[in-house]
């Protein structure tokens, strides 16, 4: 890193000791969470910086927080095959049931929806932030760095592969294993309650619209077509094989791959990340930034108001971020707006910048995309994923601030592979180097400049998709 800006580094990995070791877990809406907010604001007020805080509700387990419930339900659903056997009936309120939860984790816990929050306990959380203007209190343009002070539930069957910490390979092939099958498992227990429904449900119907007892007059052809359909399924031989033997056997097979699913999440705040790198270090970062340039206003943007953001419940589907942006929208606050979103400097081979959230279907800013790039360059910083990845799964705070107007991107260094420290307690700041901190710290100020000389050549161009 560069000598001139060591302190900051050095201020930004404080924080981060300070996070992980003397408040420890934050989930979202949790006191840790809170204390965190209110060391941070005390952190800005320490440089004469005024802070705000703005709370909100947020249902932590609706989301990602909820996985766990998918192994729960899929041992349920495994016990009640055994009681539909003899009463059919059953099958139509397992396959109702099962289409909900499908709707309700697709929705939910995949594209981070809050339609069902209203159904799951409510906790409150907050995002705090402040503002540094420049020394004539005139500004075109302004740049929030965030990054978010929440941390996850411990994601158990990842922590379990410490002990395969020197093999990685092996580390993930036991992981995705396990909830593999498991996650198989939950929906072959849907499939089989919607397909025994349908079967089931085409007799009756068409018992009911002109089929007599005897099953050979009918009033109505689609009524006996369904009848021919159902009846040639239940009488077959393979048919009887199924319910007579296989639904004997398989529930257990089931209901122990859904266990897998439900030891996903571990429950217990105590033993929820401690959140060093994911993610104190960006909130490290983003302090360490506006901390900078208040202590050198000669070297601030021209016009330029920068923003210190602490997000809050990332962890939760990104609620902090829509709640700020929903706040902000008609306020000003995000017009002509860069948004620097740090989750996660620690993993010294892989500084990159994130592009896209893949299952959020949202494409980052290409204009600083291309800034992060140059700069990586421009340090010599060399990468295992050339500096630039997409996000495969979940989402990050740089979405939001995308589907706002904002001009954003996420900037990490990060392993994306799954690994035993990530959403684990394990993620503690002795597993890295206060170097590659630093080293994010430098990368900052070097995309700064970029947005400031790109700002003076072509004003705020919007979002570049």
């Amino acid at each position: 890193m560069k000598e001139e800006n060591r302190e900051y580094g050095q201020v930004a990995f404080d924080i981060v000791e300070h996070a992980s070791k003397k408040i420890g877990s934050r989930l979202p809406g949790s006191e840790g969470e809170r204390k965190f907010h209110d060391y941070m604001c005390e952190k800005l007020e320490e440089i004469g910086i005024t802070p705000v805080k703005e709370e909100f509700a947020v249902s932590p387990r609706s989301s990602i927080g909820g996985l766990s419930y998918a192994g729960y339900f899929g041992m349920i659903m495994s016990a009640l095959t055994y009681f539909a056997l003899h009463n059919y009936y059953l099958w139509f309120a397992m396959a109702f049931a099962g289409i909900i939860f499908v709707f309700w984790l697709v929705s939910s816990c995949f594209f981070y929806r809050k339609w069902f929050d209203m159904f799951f306990p409510q906790k409150i959380s907050m995002n705090s932030y402040g503002e540094l203007l420049p020394e004539d209190g005139k500004y075109d343009y302004t740049i929030v760095l965030s990054g978010h002070t929440d941390t996850s539930w411990t994601w158990r069957h990842s922590e379990n592969t410490y002990k395969h910490r020197n093999n990685p390979v092996l580390g993930l092939i036991t992981v995705y294993g396990k909830v593999g099958f498991g996650a198989i498992c939950v929906f072959l227990n849907i499939g089989i309650a919607i397909a025994m429904a349908l079967i089931y449900g085409a007799m009756i119907i068409s018992t009911s619209c002109g089929v007599d007892a005897s099953g050979y007059s009918f009033t109505s052809d689609l009524a006996a077509n369904m009848y021919e359909w159902a009846f040639n399924i239940t009488s077959s031989a393979s048919f009887k094989v199924f319910t007579n033997i296989v639904l004997l056997i398989l529930p257990v097979i089931t209901g122990i791959g859904s266990a897998f699913v439900s030891m996903w999440g571990d429950a217990h705040e105590e033993n929820a990340s401690r959140g060093a790198m994911d993610n104190a270090t960006g909130i490290g970062l983003s302090y360490a930034v506006i901390k900078y340039f208040k202590d050198h206003p000669e070297k601030m943007p021209k016009n330029c108001r920068i923003i210190d953001y602490n997000c809050g419940a990332e962890e939760a589907g990104l609620r902090g971020s829509m709640a700020f942006t929903a706040e902000h929208k008609d306020d000003g606050m995000l017009e002509n707006c860069w948004n620097l979103n740090i989750d996660s400097v620690a993993d010294k081979d892989y500084f990159e910048v994130v592009i896209k959230d893949d299952w959020q279907g949202c494409r980052f800013d290409k204009d600083l995309e291309k800034m992060f790039k140059d700069t990586f360059a421009e340090l010599g910083i060399e990468s295992k994923t050339n500096g630039c990845i997409h996000n495969p799964v979940g989402g990050c705070d740089s979405t939001p601030m995308t589907r706002a107007g904002v001009k954003s991107v996420t900037f990490a260094a990060q392993n994306p592979m799954l690994t035993y420290y990530y959403h684990t307690w394990r993620d503690m700041p002795e597993r890295f180097e206060a170097e590659t901190v630093s080293t994010g710290f430098d990368v900052l100020l070097g995309v700064i400049d970029k947005i400031d000389k790109f700002q003076q050549e072509n004003g705020f161009n919007g979002v570049n998709h």
